[in-house]
């Protein structure tokens, strides 16, 4: 005797059932770190496309508001300070400025494109540079932010560079008070 479900029911007169996604189940918010590497795009890639994929379907406009994507580029505080092989060597204030507007340029760059693939998609997005250590900055803004889903991508280092560069996806899920989801980039093709 062959037992039915409503599920097996269902696909046995051909309807086809959707799971709905994250985005039509509660209003959620999401925070990507966004730094130059592919890996980072790629995480905010694969958010926008699998959690708010139908966002801009069947919402109103005030539903709509309350999913959101936080993007945060976080910049390396600058070492005014060079140690060669003798004394200490100080930055000038003018090489100081120069580094600090360069870092903010970059970050304001790397942002404009995340917040175009955002727009895209039809996903409302807000940005946020810190300066700090990408690791503790990126934990504290999911903290203080009360964010649902913290997206990280992989640079997919082995396990020798990871011990020894250390890594920010590693440490974040290990660290922050929220669900961490690592995104890792896809496998390279060969002639890559």
């Amino acid at each position: 005797m062959e037992r039915t479900t409503p599920e097996t029911s269902a696909a046995a007169e051909g309807v086809q059932q959707q799971r709905p996604t994250v985005a039509a189940e509660k209003k959620i918010k999401v925070l990507v770190p966004i730094d130059e590497s592919d890996g980072s795009f790629y995480a905010l890639r694969w958010a926008l496309d699998h959690l708010f994929h139908n966002y801009s379907t069947g919402l109103d406009p005030v539903e709509q508001e309350q999913n959101t994507v936080t993007l945060v580029n976080v910049q390396q505080p600058f070492q005014p300070f060079i140690y060669p092989a003798g004394p200490v060597v100080y930055a000038t204030t003018a090489m100081i400025d120069a580094v600090k507007k360069a870092q903010e340029e970059n970050a304001a760059n790397i942002l404009s494109h995340a917040l175009h693939m955002c727009k895209e998609k039809k996903v409302k997005a807000e940005t946020l540079i810190l300066e700090g250590d990408p690791k503790d900055k990126i934990c504290q803004a999911a903290e203080q932010l009360h964010v649902d889903l913290l997206v990280l991508g992989s640079r997919g280092l082995g396990a020798i560079r990871r011990a020894l560069l250390g890594s920010v996806s590693n440490y974040c899920a290990h660290h922050a008070h929220c669900p961490v989801l690592i995104v890792k980039p896809p496998p390279k093709l060969p002639h890559e």
